[in-house]
């Protein structure tokens, strides 16, 4: 073997090697718009350079170079006599070919720096980037329907998690073996709100006792009623970050589509509560590196790992994420604050509004929505409107409705109980009586919901309070001066007679529940519906009024 051939030989495999390594277990996208690769190409030059200046300093290479050039030379070895070790008395130093070309591509990546930043910078592209996401002004009562009460989401994320921990802990079985993710994607699952996150393995070792069977559960939590269930499946899920090797799912996506540049994972269920995986990956729309925004997902069972390459314009409906939230948000800043130019947005700043610090979902017509505040640049407590974002299409809307921003209002909600110290979530955006209205959930120091409040947008200050959905609605309208129907808001109330076969009672966060059941059906009553109640018995005649099962009036009805 030539000399020379051997000396950048060695350092050559050596880089492959490295970058094998690095490739495996790094995943980055090979395209030359993903930074990842660029982050792989510097590493290898580097791997390249110190491996090639370390073996041509090192006594054993010039042992191995100098052997085989004898080898191949047919000549007798040389031996040092004091040393008893070959000698090669070259210098060592990069040919001129070498430096030439680091020269070439140092210059190259100059240049493509500088065409770049002025091809994908807000400053040269401003009206490109403002023109990302389509907004168009709507009429909030007409697209926002009022819910049902049973149907207004009560959990937040913090709220998801403690109850997905304990629902595990119930299961002694599976707790040694698996931790709830922390996924726990919002959802429409049969038209009503979910959050669902599946199961992962808890070590290395869990995993290689269990992963033949793969994970067999995934946690669901009815967001409005916090019903949490463990979700048994017939066939464990094989796929999840939580994988190891080939099973592994970034990489079992990574090597079905070395190209695509990733964004946004997220856990869903079908109709039919098959487990799914929801992998977005995006493009550069203008430019080199200018106008990031989702093109298409990755569709993956998370049983099966079979994959589904679905073009943004071709998602299923039944899937509610193909956007994150964090490039909506941008897109929504870019579209307030770029409409005069990139300048006027830094200085003048005239016609500049930007999102609120904070974000939520709410559910509209079988699609999740992000929701946000509208204000100006100009940092103040109110808002001028409101962006709605469907996460699965980015159609958006936006509502001109002047009131308070929701960090406002939940502290005028803490305001109300605050010898309780009480902390606020999030406010949801919800249609009461068609006004805009932040409904807000009140934890106490342990992050147990303890109460509810409704907070007008347009006035901050009028505030229905207290421990049940139900009494929190009915004082906010009493506020605003709204006649308090019969059922107390709920949409659909029936009456149902009967004969009492059994009576239970419960407390339920502090407050006496009765579980009266008539007719083989079970409904319950909280103790304020009725003074009535605690004397109902076995056998007694009654009516009640009932809307999904549960009590809002009650009469004993003579024999």
């Amino acid at each position: 073997m030539n000399k020379n051939v051997s000396k950048y030989l060695f350092p050559s495999l050596i880089t492959v090697a490295f970058a094998a390594i690095y490739y495996y277990l790094a995943l980055p996208a090979l395209n030359v718009r993903a930074g990842g690769l660029w982050a792989m190409i510097v590493l290898m030059a580097a791997v390249f350079t110190v491996s090639f200046l370390w073996i041509g300093k090192s006594d054993a290479f010039k042992k191995f170079s100098k052997w085989l050039s004898e080898i191949n030379s047919g000549a007798n070895f040389k031996k040092k006599k004091k040393e008893n070790d070959y000698v090669v008395e070259e210098k060592l130093a990069f040919p001129k070919w070498l430096k030439i070309t680091l020269i070439v591509i140092a210059a190259l990546l100059v240049i493509f720096i500088i065409v770049s930043f002025v091809t994908s910078s807000k400053v040269f592209r401003a009206k490109d980037y403002q023109q990302m996401l389509t907004v168009t002004e709507s009429d909030f009562a007409k697209d926002i329907a009022e819910l049902d009460i049973s149907q207004i989401p009560t959990v937040d994320r913090d709220t998801a998690e403690r109850l997905g921990s304990r629902k595990i802990g119930e299961a002694v079985d599976l707790v040694s073996q698996f931790n709830v993710s922390n996924y726990y994607s919002q959802i429409n699952y049969k038209n009503k709100p979910f959050r669902v996150t599946p199961l992962e393995y808890a070590g290395l070792l869990k995993w290689i006792s269990n992963r033949s069977e793969g994970i067999p559960y995934y946690v669901s939590i009815d967001t409005a009623d916090q019903t949490t269930e463990l979700v048994s499946l017939d066939e464990g899920m094989k796929y999840s970050p939580s994988e190891y090797f080939a099973r592994d799912l970034e990489r079992h996506i990574r090597f079905a589509y070395p190209t695509k540049m990733f964004e946004n994972l997220s856990f869903e269920i079908d109709d039919a509560g098959t487990p799914y995986w929801v992998m977005s990956y995006y493009t550069y729309t203008f430019g080199i590196f200018g106008g990031k925004d989702i093109s298409g997902i990755i569709l993956v069972n998370a049983v099966s790992g079979e994959m589904t390459d679905y073009p943004i314009s071709e998602v299923p409906q039944w899937i509610d994420i193909a956007y994150s939230a964090d490039i909506l948000v941008e897109q929504a800043d870019n579209w307030g604050s770029l409409k005069n130019g990139f300048f006027n947005s830094i200085f003048v700043q005239k016609n500049v509004v930007v999102t609120t610090d904070g974000y939520n979902y709410i559910a509209v017509d079988d699609d999740i929505w992000l929701f946000t505040g509208i204000t100006s640049v100009v940092s103040d407590e109110s808002n001028i409107g409101f962006i709605l974002i469907n996460l699965r299409t980015k159609e958006a809307k936006t509502y001109m409705i002047n009131g308070a921003e929701e960090y406002s209002a939940m502290e005028s909600a803490e305001g109300q109980v605050q010898e309780k110290g009480y902390t606020a979530t999030f406010p949801i955006l919800l249609n009461v009586a068609d006004q805009p209205s932040y409904f807000i959930s009140l934890k106490d120091n342990a992050g147990l919901v303890k109460m509810y409040a409704f907070v007008s947008v347009a006035n901050y200050q009028v505030v229905g309070v207290s421990d049940s959905i139900e009494g929190a609605k009915a004082e906010y309208l009493r506020m605003l001066n709204i006649k308090i129907p019969d059922n107390q808001g709920s949409t659909s109330t029936i009456d149902v007679s009967g004969v009492v076969q059994s009576v239970a009672t419960a407390v339920v966060d502090g407050n006496s529940v009765y579980y009266i059941m008539i007719s083989e059906t079970v409904y319950k009553a909280d103790i304020s519906v009725s003074d009535l109640l605690p004397f109902i018995k076995t056998g007694d005649s009654v009516l009640i009024k009932v809307s999904e099962k549960t009590i809002k009036s009650i009469e004993l009805v003579t024999p």
